[in-house]
């Protein structure tokens, strides 16, 4: 059985993510990001650009995917979550995953006005490992 923990866990160790979302046509978009910042709960919190594509996408449509994967040398995991994705402007949450490297892409710092906070949360998932799959609900 899969648990909120194992799902954090596995999602630390990872390197990069992918985030989905709807476009204007219906069609489904897909984007590697940045493993995310916080993991609280059923709940994942990325930094991007409020200009982005996807912001623009998620404040139209909430509908969301996740994906992490680990490839190793004998065996491939991987962890789909879909559920919805918030867009935060909120200075609070804003502040508590800002890093110091972030002003690469945020110039004025945690108060730009092109940074914001993606907030996804996930109502079930599907895990494939080992030639197997495995439905979820959170």
């Amino acid at each position: 059985m899969i648990t909120l923990e194992y799902i954090r866990k596995f999602a630390e160790k990872q390197k990069t993510a992918f985030i989905g979302s709807v476009d204007g046509e219906g069609f489904p978009n897909i984007k590697a990001v940045f493993t995310p910042r916080k993991i609280e709960g059923n709940s994942f919190y990325f930094s991007t650009n409020t200009s982005s594509v996807r912001t623009g996408q998620y404040l139209k449509n909430p509908k969301a995917s996740l994906y992490f994967y680990n490839r190793g040398r004998f065996r491939y995991e991987a962890i789909m979550l879909v559920g919805t994705m918030e867009v935060l402007q909120d200075a609070g949450i804003k502040e508590e995953i800002w890093q110091s490297g972030d002003t690469m892409y945020y110039k004025e710092g945690v108060t730009d006005p092109d940074y914001c906070v993606l907030k996804f949360t996930a109502v079930r998932g599907r895990r494939y490992c080992s030639l197997k799959s495995e439905d979820f609900s959170l």
